[in-house]
């Protein structure tokens, strides 16, 4: 993985322990998109190599890796994590209307009334709840409120999001990031 790639690559999968004797190991995915795992599909690794699935089966979490057909060669792949960039995503992962890729979430303005709350640092899963951690505005810091805090990433609090504009509108937010 060169270092062009660094921050702009996205961790989508890690490759774990062996399983048999034919080189098929587990796989952990890391991301809302198994559909992008396939057979053919190449990925950058954090091996400095590319890693191409030559048979993947996410009902039972596995695949092979083509070329390796050894549970001997296989354990060299342990603990792979496997990349793509945030064009290959947009590419071949499909979003349904009201929903975002993280990465166009991330620096996000939050406002709720007009008022700036701060900026989003991440997004969060807790459980099956998506919640936007924000980095609060130096203004409502210096009033005394939390540095960070956590907004729930869904009805009632999510309002509108304009990705173009980086711009997310929140309702319920202030009371949060008073209780915080």
């Amino acid at each position: 993985m060169s270092n062009q790639y660094k921050e702009q690559l996205l961790h989508i999968a890690t490759i774990g322990k062996t399983v048999g004797i034919k080189g098929d190991m587990k796989f952990h995915i890391k991301c809302d998109f198994p559909e992008q795992f396939h057979n053919g599909a190449t990925f950058f690794s954090n091996l400095k190599q590319n890693i191409t699935l030559a048979d993947v089966n996410l009902d039972r979490d596995l695949v092979k890796i083509a070329g390796i057909n050894t549970i001997e060669d296989a354990k060299k792949f342990t603990n792979a994590k496997l990349f793509t960039t945030r064009e290959e995503t947009r590419k071949n992962c499909h979003l349904d209307e009201g929903e975002y890729f993280w990465f166009d979430i991330d620096d996000c303005e939050v406002y709720e009334d007009g008022k700036l709350l701060g900026v989003v640092n991440e997004v969060e899963r807790i459980a099956i709840t998506n919640y936007l951690n924000v980095k609060t505005s130096e203004e409502l810091v210096k009033a005394g409120r939390a540095k960070v805090f956590l907004i729930p990433f869904a009805e009632p609090f999510r309002v509108s999001v304009d990705i173009d504009k980086k711009i997310i509108t929140v309702s319920g937010a202030m009371d949060i990031l008073e209780a915080s």
